[in-house]
């Protein structure tokens, strides 16, 4: 506990003052955001003592992140006409306020030096299934490439806004975590996982690549659950997300009442007094007796290989061999994703080890733009339209196997969009990455 006191005070060393707060400081509770603003309902807030608690709202999208943070700016301040055409989704503008809003709330309180720590949740069965995909697919087939790439822009920015953020915060993860919900939630201090929480990296699945952060922080997982997650989308639940690294905290969804209470009792700025409530409530005792925990020799084994085909060969051998279930189903969900995607992603994953934080973002930034530009492949849209939009589960994916991906295809997801095309910018001078 003292080493994190110590590797703490090197990630505030920024502030101007340190928190000064009196046990009698009487603090009002936040007022519903939704009686000032509808739009800001998209994100509630509630505030008791010297922590704030940001609350994704929505609940009919699995609080999934905004689309077009572009669109908010242009119509952010002025009326709307519900019969203009320039509006083709109210939701989507409504939503759009969601990631704005966060990083306006997140930004607020590290600078306020009465709000010791803050915590993310989500309400419904989801914390955050991630980008709003059928969103950017609309954008896309509208030919709006420059509102996908503010999207990208504004999400991994507050995605590094998270991971060097100067004062501790939670994510409780109680339920859907996939994507960008694992992205402005992971590079936080303190993760808690439950019994209903359900984490997955689904992107190969939509012929997308693994981005929002992913390519570190599965990439510094250990042994080979990087590669398998990134490659196969697989789910895993609370135990597998503590027994990996992904989560620091688990307990029964159940006591999460009693967990939140602990917490608005706090006066603290000290992530160990945070990490302690948390530990004083939270669950180390739970049980998993199937699944991937059983298999971890295997899946180091399977997924060590250099290549996709390598790994896809190693699975192969060890379903004749031992006839296991889940070797078979591992295969069968490579086998449904994109081929170009697989080879990105593993390659993602093999550079993200080596590199930081805000490197993996403005690399993954270079590749979402170059996944959405249609120049390479037209596998994001088919795999959205496939899945979410027209819902046949039936991809016809370009290029159609393995053996047509070319060194060159995959090559140019990681180049440079262009010479007059800027990378993603990050404070990395004035916001040194913690992790």
């Amino acid at each position: 506990m003292q080493s994190l006191k110590v590797l703490w005070r090197r990630r505030r060393s920024g502030l101007h003052s340190s928190l000064l707060i009196a046990h009698h400081r009487a603090f009002s509770r936040v007022s519903n955001p939704a009686a000032v603003n509808d739009c800001d309902s998209e994100v509630l807030v509630e505030g008791e003592g010297c922590s704030r608690t940001a609350i994704l709202n929505r609940i009919h999208a699995l609080n999934a992140l905004n689309t077009s943070m572009a669109f908010v700016v242009l119509m952010f301040g002025r009326s709307l006409d519900p019969g203009s055409r320039e509006i083709y989704d109210f939701e989507v503008f409504i939503s759009g306020i969601q990631g704005a809003r966060l990083q306006k709330l997140y930004k607020s309180w590290e600078e306020n030096p009465d709000i010791g720590f803050v915590v993310m949740k989500g309400r419904g069965r989801a914390f955050c299934a991630g980008g709003d995909i059928v969103g950017l697919y609309k954008l896309i087939n509208e030919g709006r490439i420059d509102d996908c790439k503010e999207f990208f822009r504004t999400v991994y920015s507050f995605i590094y806004l998270v991971g060097t953020y100067l004062k501790p915060n939670v994510a409780i993860l109680d339920g859907i975590t996939m994507g960008g919900g694992a992205g402005i939630s992971i590079p936080g201090l303190f993760r808690v996982a439950t019994d209903r929480t359900v984490f997955a990296t689904p992107e190969t699945l939509i012929g997308f690549h693994i981005d929002a952060g992913a390519s570190f922080h599965l990439s510094h997982l250990p042994g080979y659950w990087g590669e398998y997650l990134a490659l196969t989308g697989e789910k895993l639940n609370g135990p597998e997300m503590m027994a990996c690294g992904l989560a620091t905290h688990y307990a029964p969804s159940a006591k999460l009442p009693l967990i939140e209470e602990g917490l608005q009792k706090l006066v603290t700025d000290d992530p160990s007094v945070v990490e302690a409530s948390l530990e004083q409530y939270g669950s180390l005792t739970f049980s998993n007796n199937n699944g991937i925990l059983k298999r971890i020799e295997i899946l180091d084994k399977c997924f060590s290989g250099g290549t996709v085909e390598e790994i896809i060969d190693a699975l192969e051998s060890e379903t004749a061999r031992t006839q296991d279930p889940w070797c078979s189903s591992t295969l069968k969900r490579l086998k449904e994703a994109s081929p170009l995607s697989l080879k990105v992603c593993l390659r993602s994953i093999r550079e993200g080890r080596f590199q930081t934080l805000d490197q993996c973002l403005v690399r993954e930034y270079r590749m979402s733009v170059q996944g959405i530009s249609g120049q390479i492949s037209n596998d994001f849209v088919e795999g959205v339209r496939a899945r979410m939009v027209e819902k046949d589960y039936a991809p016809k994916w370009n290029p159609p196997s393995l053996e047509q991906v070319s060194s060159d295809m995959v090559d140019q997801y990681f180049s440079p969009i262009s010479e007059l095309e800027p990378d993603l910018e990050l404070p990395t001078k004035a916001r040194e990455a913690f992790i």
